[in-house]
């Protein structure tokens, strides 16, 4: 049976959908056919290094924290106008912004590394 449930994590929110399944002598047995989607437009998710990429193509409007920050998961790093809307861009994990790659008034392609956190 599958449960579909919504999480928000910062100002975003995400459907997550989760199946049961059942426990026999300490393992977990799944459908051989699950397979699993990518949650977040990230190289890493926790750990040194961990790369935030621009989700779409936009214009860097402004940007929210400088090299040597302290960030938590959630925290904006940059705001990125595409198609007349502001999003913000947020920090994946907790850490230390290692770097970012992009300037306010910058016009950048989804996919791009906007920012690298320790």
């Amino acid at each position: 049976m599958i449960k579909v449930y919504k999480v928000k994590i910062g100002e975003k929110v995400y459907e997550v959908e989760v199946e049961s399944v059942k426990e026999v002598n300490g393992t977990i047995s799944t459908p051989a056919s699950t397979t699993a989607a990518p949650a977040a437009p990230v190289s890493a998710l926790a750990g040194n290094g961990t790369k935030v990429e621009a989700p779409m193509q936009g214009l860097v409007v402004s940007v929210e924290v400088t090299p040597g920050a302290r960030v938590k998961a959630g925290d904006t790093l940059l705001i990125l106008e595409a198609m007349k809307m502001e999003n913000p861009i947020v920090s994946p994990v907790d850490g230390v912004v290692e770097s970012i790659t992009v300037n306010k008034g910058d016009t950048i392609d989804g996919g791009v590394v906007v920012a690298t956190i320790a």
